[in-house]
This record gives structure tokens, sequence and C-alpha cells, in this order.
């Protein structure tokens, strides 16, 4: 079955596993491995890589003037023995740190798909570099070796090659498939690991026959680009999955419920606490406040102020 990637369909070269690229998916990008959430990270990697390539190759043609293949080998050696030592104790670590939130019992299958990963990867490094160190050495003393077996070298470099350089941007991928254990172990892997490629070059002034301030560019270059681009991933993953590194990648936070809202109205039954308003209070007031007031205010009064009584009704004091 086609596998599709960000809608993209697979060639015959990376399906089939008689191609380098296709043997490199499938052993190093099992179907176990999730596929990566951010797009826009792996995009950056790729363009990281082939940057780093194209640096690589620009500083052993132009300022050390060729490839020094043994010495390119026991680079890639060492490569291999950190990532073999590096990345089960930068995994423990983490271990170390999900066991508070969660059970680890889960993360057994992903770690142990892993492992293998990372054996096959280093196996595969040990044995290609070690065939290719020793056809070179017997053509060597041969002085050439034949037509056939130089055939067969060329071939069996050219393929072992560029299986070492699929295999490689499919671990710079995946990195081991630990994203299957939490999405942000690729990226904390690859800057632990970064760094610890470069200290020591930093650190014992092998600058590859650069000057000072080249030098300590193209050394440092890689693991701060690195760092940049796995502090965005880890960021976007934050932000948009709301997955972040010291969290236990089987346990979700429990969303905050807020509280209830109060009530619109009374309870029923308590009745309106400052009673019921008197007719209608939206209606037209009763009467016309504005009119005149009822009888004459300052006419003369009707009747005797002080009753009706005495000769002459008309004097208020009597007679």
């Amino acid at each position: 079955m086609v596998r599709r990637r960000y809608g993209y369909r697979r060639s015959a070269a990376e399906t089939s596993r008689w191609w380098p690229r296709g043997a490199a998916y499938a052993l190093f990008h099992p179907s176990w491995i999730p596929e990566s959430l951010d797009p826009v990270a792996d995009r950056l990697k790729r363009y990281r890589i082939i940057a780093g390539m194209i640096a690589t190759v620009g500083v052993y043609m132009f300022v050390v003037r060729g490839f020094d293949f043994e010495q390119v080998m026991e680079n890639v050696l060492i490569a291999g023995v950190v990532l073999l030592v590096i990345t089960p104790i930068t995994v423990g670590g983490m271990l170390l740190v999900w066991r508070r939130s969660g059970p680890l019992g889960v993360l057994k299958s992903p770690l142990l798909g892993s492992l293998r990963v990372l054996l096959s990867f280093v196996a595969a490094l040990v044995v290609i570099l070690g065939v290719l160190s020793l056809a070179a050495a017997h053509s060597n003393r041969n002085g050439g070796g034949g037509l056939v077996f130089s055939f067969f070298m060329a071939f069996g470099g050219i393929w072992s090659l560029i299986f070492l350089a699929q295999a490689a941007i499919q671990v710079n991928s995946n990195f081991f498939g630990t994203a299957a254990i939490h999405r942000c172990l690729p990226p904390l892997l690859a800057t632990v690991t970064s760094w610890l490629m470069a200290l020591p070059d930093l650190l014992t002034g092998d600058l590859h026959g650069l000057g000072l301030a080249a030098g300590v560019l193209f050394i440092l270059g890689a693991p701060l680009t690195v760092t940049g681009i796995a502090w965005f991933e880890m960021s976007r993953l934050r932000r948009h999955h709301g997955i972040r590194l010291g969290a236990h990648p089987h346990v979700r936070a429990t969303p905050t419920v807020p509280p209830p809202r109060p009530p619109h109205g009374p309870p029923a039954g308590h009745g309106h606490p400052y009673g019921q308003p008197q007719g209608n209070p939206y209606g037209p007031p009763q009467g016309n406040p504005y009119g005149p007031p009822q009888g004459q205010p300052y006419g003369p009064p009707q009747t005797h102020p002080y009753g009706a009584g005495g000769p002459n009704p008309r004097n208020p004091y009597g007679s």
C-alpha cells in the first residue's frame, strides 16, 4: 500500500525496497511511527540538512581541498556512537519526569520499537562503512582489483551512500521513532545530539582549516540552527496541539470547568424578594399628573372653618 504524506503520493523509488530510498524508508520509518503533525517543521528540517551538506561539501572542496575518506568515516562512526549513548540517556531522563504524572508501562512498546530502530541504524553505519573501508583497502593493495570488482565497488558504494543519506533524513525526521513515545522527543534529542557533536570541535580548536570567526560560525551554525528549529517545532506543538515536553504523553490535563452561572430569576417557591409590583410598571400612570387639581385651592372655603354656629354665620368671631 502506498502511503501518503501531506497529500503527496510516494514514487516507486520510495516504496520499492530494492531502491536505497525505499529501503531506508522501510527500515527507519516503519508503520508504527506516527506521521509528523507539523509539515512546516519537517520542511525546515529538510532545508537544514541540505544547507548543512552544501556547507560541508563547500568547506572540504574549497578550504580543505579534498575529502579525507578515513576522517569522514571516523566522524560518521563517532556520530553513531554518540547517538547510541545519548539517546537512551535522554529518554531515560524524560521517563523520570513523566513518571510523576502517569504510568510508564504504556510506553514499553514504543520504547522497544525505538531501541530496535536505533540499533538498526548504528549497525547499518558500522556494516556499510566497514565494508567500504575493507573494499577500498583491498583495491589499493591489489591495484584496482579488476573490472568486475571495481564495478560492484562503485555500484555498491553509490547505493550504500544514498541509503545512508536517506536513513539520516528519516532519522532526522522521527529520531528513531521516538515520536511514538512523545511528540517532543525528536526535537529534544536533535538539540542534545547536535550540541554534543559540536562542542568537542570547539573545545579542541579543530576549526577544519578555517579562520577563527569562520570556524566558530561553521561549528556553531548546526547546533544553533537545530535548536531554533526544535524550539519552533515544540512551540507549535504546544500552541496548536496542547503537547508539552514535561507532560506525560498518555495523560491529558483535565480542562478547568468554569463555575456555574448564577440564576437569572429567584428560586421557585420563594416569591419576589421585594414584593409584587402594584399595577403595570410599564403602563401609563393613573390620572393626569400635569392636569388641574381637584377643586379650587385658592377660592373661599365652602363652609365655616369652625363649624356652623353663632348668630352671624358670616362673621368668624361671632355676633
